[in-house]
């Protein structure tokens, strides 16, 4: 795997880990917001997994891709206003 791959699929891989662990949903659980914001952490969290069964599997351009859109589904959240996150990160694009 070349170096820059390396890098990048790491770096995805920890941006998207780190992204999860900030973004506090919003609206209550029990609302069709509240529900949207699970559907959309269930999906960067799935995105996740499959990106580190693929690293396993020495993939790593499914891997990269796959943490690719998971951090695409929680930014998506973050700007729909489903999550809030500290004011200080770098790793949404509000």
């Amino acid at each position: 795997m070349s170096a820059d791959l390396e890098e990048k699929t790491d770096r995805y891989e920890r941006m998207l880990a780190d992204a999860l662990a900030v973004a506090e949903p919003r609206p209550p659980a029990d609302t069709p917001l509240g529900e949207a914001a699970a559907d959309v952490t269930e999906m960067a969290e799935s995105y996740l997994a499959d990106g580190r069964h693929f690293r396993e599997d020495d993939d790593p351009v499914n891997a990269l891709a796959s943490y690719s859109y998971g951090y695409g589904w929680l930014d998506a959240g973050v700007r729909m206003g489903l999550f809030a996150v500290p004011d200080d990160t770098e790793l949404f694009t509000m």
